[in-house]
């Protein structure tokens, strides 16, 4: 039996891993070990690691690292501290481990993955050779591709990019994205369960909302936020269902923001810390389109039909399938993107980054490697 690591650091990066944690955990071929740190367990941001342990898994190992604020400094502080833990435990834990598993570009990833450079460890990166051009997390993502053995990207583009970064074309598997697997295997809500689990009634038309700072440009995020907080204040025939961000350099700024909204509208907005997997695709299935500036738009959206107004730059330089609609932090932009999905309400063309099978396509990759 071949022991497996996956490194959780946030809801994001969770929501993506659950089909191949669920593959690994069904698998008598592999025992799978789950490292739990970041927001996972902050309170602050939901302490989403409850949702790990009723999604039917058991965290092995939980480290805490983040801290306090969301300055340059806190984050910096931050990195450091997680460094600093994962130190000690690749130091408890460099033999335990086939191969170690991680997502994405962020920053306490980063940190997770570099302390154990000097050790030797064997990882395997999902969603590397990708570009976010609009958030520093490109240098965490491409330093995170360095220091991975394994590669499973999200399409040949990206695969392309891993191989220019690593200098060599060896070990790296086009898988398409991960988080698609969960259009299978993941039975969504109904309308009624939402509303009873959530206290929203999708019947409504629905916007769902997820803005991110832009971390490459941070003294603009208090003018982006309002930009948005203008467009849904003016977008009255809706609903607008929103999760918050997760920990990045000046998020409270948008969080603060964004929190004032219900009680400016009467609850007609309304705002979640964390929605889960399930309450987060199900909201996806059923609103009128997404507007933010979340990956979710990008790879995940279009297998829903679903439009999404991409504001600003924190995700360009990723592929996009033709259901984005690409605009500045301007609400009188915003608005006339929604008077071209309402127009056709439907986006009807593929998802580029579907591939069927990915979680299983991982797992037979791994039984040949390891």
């Amino acid at each position: 039996m071949k022991r497996i690591a996956v490194l959780t650091s946030s809801r994001a990066d969770y929501g993506i891993y659950l089909p191949l944690l669920k593959a690994l955990k069904n698998d008598s071929n592999f025992d799978l070990n789950l490292i739990v740190f970041g927001t996972h367990l902050s309170p602050n941001h939901g302490y989403t690691v409850n949702q790990i342990v009723s999604d039917g898994f058991k965290p092995t190992f939980q480290i805490e690292s983040i801290a306090q604020g969301d300055s340059p400094s806190a984050i910096s502080t931050s990195m450091a501290q997680t460094s600093l833990k994962f130190a000690d435990f690749w130091e408890k834990h460099k033999n335990d481990f086939d191969i170690i598993f991680c997502l994405g570009d962020r920053y306490e990833m980063f940190a997770a993955v570099t302390a154990a450079i000097p050790f030797n460890l064997k990882f395997a990166h999902i969603h590397g050779g990708e570009r976010t051009l609009g958030a520093i997390d490109n240098i965490f993502r491409h330093a995170i591709t360095l220091s991975s053995k394994y590669h499973f990207v999200s399409c040949k583009e990206h695969g392309d990019r891993v191989a220019e970064l690593v200098e060599s074309k060896d070990n790296i598997y086009n898988v398409g994205a991960l988080s698609l697997d969960n259009l299978a295997t993941l039975n969504l809500l109904s309308k009624e369960d939402f509303n009873s689990k959530f206290g929203v009634n999708l019947y409504k038309e629905t916007i769902l909302v997820t803005l991110h700072p832009e971390t490459a440009a941070t003294h603009e995020n208090e003018k982006y936020v309002n930009e948005v907080a203008n467009a849904l204040l003016k977008l009255s025939k809706y609903q607008v269902l929103i999760t918050l961000p997760n920990a990045d350099t000046y998020s409270l700024t948008i969080r603060e923001r964004l929190q004032k909204l219900p009680s400016e509208t009467n609850n007609r907005i309304k705002c979640f810390e964390n929605l889960g997997t399930q309450g987060y695709f199900t909201a996806m299935k059923y609103c009128s389109f997404l507007l933010g500036n979340t990956s979710s738009g990008i790879i995940e959206a279009a297998s829903f039909g679903r439009w999404v107004i991409n504001i600003g730059n924190r995700q360009q330089g990723r592929r996009q399938s033709k259901n984005i609609f690409n605009v500045a932090f301007d609400n009188g932009a915003i608005l006339k993107s929604v008077e071209e999905i309402e127009k056709n309400p439907v986006f009807k063309g593929e998802n580029i980054y579907f591939k069927d099978n990915a979680a299983k396509n991982i797992c037979s990759i791994l039984k040949k490697i390891l």
